[in-house]
């Protein structure tokens, strides 16, 4: 007797469940940061690692997807990164060292970045194609709202309980994300296991290229951008790194990431509007929070050099 396919909304609500976890936490922790320094002991420029950590290897992990979803199987992949992403949570939650939450930071981007990306391709293949829209636009909100809602719950949890609890609300949730994977996600019959070597050079040009890249644009601002000399060589990093790591993937006959399929004008047109959109997503809370500052500038009058600000007094007034 062939088994009952479960039903196309319960596998959405399985990926999204992970995705939700994963969108959250790249927003969480922004406003426990100053919590967190006063644990470890951290200076403000040293706790922002805890943010760029995830996100670095947030951003390398995505393009390797495909690679890694052919050579060991898409749901042992997604299985293999809730139980990462939940493990490092938990662990994120108990460190007590910077270096320590950074490396385990770093682990729980890596497996989001599974999470993000593979809902995706499970979404697609368990709806019709006159249904896709629908269920891409409830995987976009999903997407959207998590990390808009990220910094609200971490406030809450950080000042009702304490920090680490923004990390261990990670972990009720991915034990429920595994067992509904492991219940109705399979992977599909025509995805066919890769053999040989792994194209590593080609990996390692990835890494070198975004995560270069990554790292100019987290610590940019609070380097003067080109006028720092570490920033220069992170821009050289970057495009040397990416411009071969084109070559690479364009010569090779094994690529782990396949670039030809840019070709296809409608891919290539929706990956660019996806790009800009996500830009557009990550500029509006650096708006706000620039809006936010000259606000509190123009009310708290100057800055004396030393991080005091000078206050302002009215005409006449000694």
């Amino acid at each position: 007797m062939v088994a009952k396919a479960p039903n196309r909304w319960v596998i959405a609500g399985t990926v999204m469940t992970g995705t939700i976890m994963a969108a959250l936490d790249g927003s969480i922790v922004n406003v426990a940061l100053p919590e967190m320094s006063g644990t470890f002991g951290a200076t403000i420029e040293e706790i922002t690692w805890v943010v760029t950590g995830y996100m670095l290897s947030n951003v390398i992990a995505m393009p390797l997807i495909a690679w890694l979803s052919g050579r060991f199987g898409r749901k042992r992949m997604y299985v293999v990164s809730v139980v990462s992403f939940t493990a490092a949570s938990m662990c994120c939650g108990l460190a007590r060292t910077l270096p320590m939450m950074v490396l385990f930071r770093v682990l729980q981007g890596a497996g989001g970045g599974v999470l993000i990306t593979v809902s995706q391709a499970i979404l697609r293949e368990a709806f019709p194609r006159h249904e896709q829209g629908t269920a891409m636009g409830v995987y976009g909100m999903g997407v959207v709202l998590a990390p808009a809602f990220g910094p609200t719950l971490g406030g809450w949890l950080t000042d009702r309980y304490a920090w680490p609890w923004i990390f261990y609300i990670n972990v009720p949730i991915g034990v429920l994300s595994l067992l509904l994977v492991q219940r109705f996600i399979a992977d599909p019959p025509y995805l066919v296991r890769e053999r040989g070597r792994a194209d590593g050079f080609g990996i390692a040009l990835l890494a070198l290229g975004l995560g270069a890249l990554q790292l100019m644009l987290e610590e940019g601002q609070r380097n003067d951008w080109f006028d720092s000399s570490f920033i220069v060589t992170l821009a050289v990093a970057s495009g040397l790194g990416l411009v071969l790591f084109t070559w690479r993937e364009l010569t090779t006959d094994a690529p782990a990431v396949d670039l030809r399929i840019l070709r296809s004008a409608s891919f290539s047109s929706a990956t660019a509007l996806g790009g800009v959109l996500g830009m557009g997503r990550g500029v509006q809370p650096d708006l706000r929070g620039a809006l936010d500052r000259r606000a509190r500038h123009d009310r708290e009058g100057e800055d004396d050099g030393g991080g005091r600000p000078i206050q302002r007094r009215a005409p006449g007034v000694r």
